[in-house]
């Protein structure tokens, strides 16, 4: 049971590399952390204008700096979740504790819905606020730039939303192994000794006598004795 449960069923195994980046959540990790760079990157580095009539800088998407720091905000700890994930993936099969691989799998679904929905809100938020840009030659706004950063908020909430169906079905899978491998002894059928108790149908505890009745029973037939 602590060998196959939550994932990994080659507990104490040799990591082999070529198949770990083949696993669907594996690549799904490596593009969301892509998003994540392009997303907080391209915020970074060109969502903040210089306006014609101010010497501050202001957020590209409706002057709104709130929609520029919480766009990079939630791409830097996506960014970080990501790697740690990762690295957590790789190590997951060497942890010989299953009850240790079930708390990172449970880690892992609940940080992955929660982005997901997190993303979400970016992609509105963004999206909304640009729609009420006004654009003008006071504002030199980089379309590209600001249209890349929604569109790859829109690609993060696909990408975490199938991380968070991958981590479920593995915790599910977890569960369910768990349930198969403990057997109650006095319902294992398979066991080569069933307790004496099972098949003879006769009450837990209790021991025949040593002496048993010699005498004739009701209805038997007894010779007279002259």
């Amino acid at each position: 049971m602590q060998n196959t449960a939550y994932g990994a069923s080659f507990a104490g195994g040799a990591f082999d590399m070529a198949s770990f980046f083949k696993r669907p959540q594996t690549i799904l990790r490596i593009l969301s952390w892509i998003f994540s760079i392009v997303v907080f990157a391209t915020i970074t580095a060109e969502g903040y204008i210089n306006l014609a009539t101010a010497s501050n800088e202001k957020c590209m998407y409706n002057d709104n700096d709130s929609a520029c720091s919480y766009g990079v905000g939630i791409g830097v700890l996506a960014f970080i979740a990501c790697v740690i994930f990762l690295l957590l993936d790789a190590y997951l099969p060497q942890i010989s504790n299953a009850k240790e691989r079930k708390y990172i799998v449970i880690g892992d679904l609940g940080f992955s819905a929660v982005w997901t929905f997190l993303w979400f809100v970016c992609f509105c938020l963004l999206a909304s606020q640009w729609s009420k840009t006004v654009i003008n030659d006071k504002h030199d706004v980089p379309k590209d730039a600001a249209q890349a950063a929604i569109a790859f908020s829109f690609f993060s909430i696909i990408s975490w939303g199938l991380l968070s169906y991958f981590a479920f079905g593995r915790y599910k899978q977890g569960l369910t192994e768990l349930n198969q491998d403990y057997n109650d002894p006095a319902n294992d059928h398979t066991s080569p000794y069933p307790p004496p108790h099972a098949s003879s149908g006769v009450p837990a505890g209790y021991q025949q006598s040593p002496f048993s009745n010699q005498g004739p029973t009701a209805g038997e037939y007894q010779p007279p004795a002259y």
